[in-house]
């Protein structure tokens, strides 16, 4: 039963859209490369190429936590993002999490500066007298 965006209550899982999951659909092997590249909003073709040349580097350690990673982290599941925008949102807020509460507070002062606006101009002898005029 969903109990709100991206999270679900009482024998099914916890879907976070702020969760680190793998794409096997996207991936080649598990799919970690893809959700990294997912999660960060970075090329997965970049991913494959740090992840391949930290083999080169790092071997041990590479291959460890990928093949760790493969294992711990969930799959990706379908219907996470009720919309292409939201699916843009929480990726802009994951990446840039201090312009995504900027752009939230600048719609909200916006919104608020709307309906002053709307309420000085209902409130207004102007308003009252166009009433009065449309009444004839």
């Amino acid at each position: 039963m969903r109990c709100g965006p991206g999270h679900w209550r009482r024998g099914e899982r916890h879907m976070s859209p702020n969760k680190l999951y793998r794409d096997p659909a996207s991936g080649i092997f598990r799919g970690v490369c893809a959700g990294i590249g997912d999660y960060f909003g970075i090329s997965v073709g970049l991913v494959r190429i740090l992840t391949v040349l930290g083999v080169f580097v790092f071997s041990f350690p590479v291959v460890i936590g990928y093949l760790v990673l493969g294992f711990v982290l969930d799959p990706k599941p379908s219907g996470l993002y009720r919309s292409p925008d939201e699916e843009s949102f929480w990726r802009r807020a994951r990446v840039d999490p201090k312009g995504t509460v900027s752009d939230i507070q600048q719609k909200f002062r916006d919104v608020e500066r709307r309906i002053r606006e709307a309420e000085a101009y209902v409130t207004s002898s102007e308003f009252r007298l166009n009433r009065d005029f449309k009444e004839l």
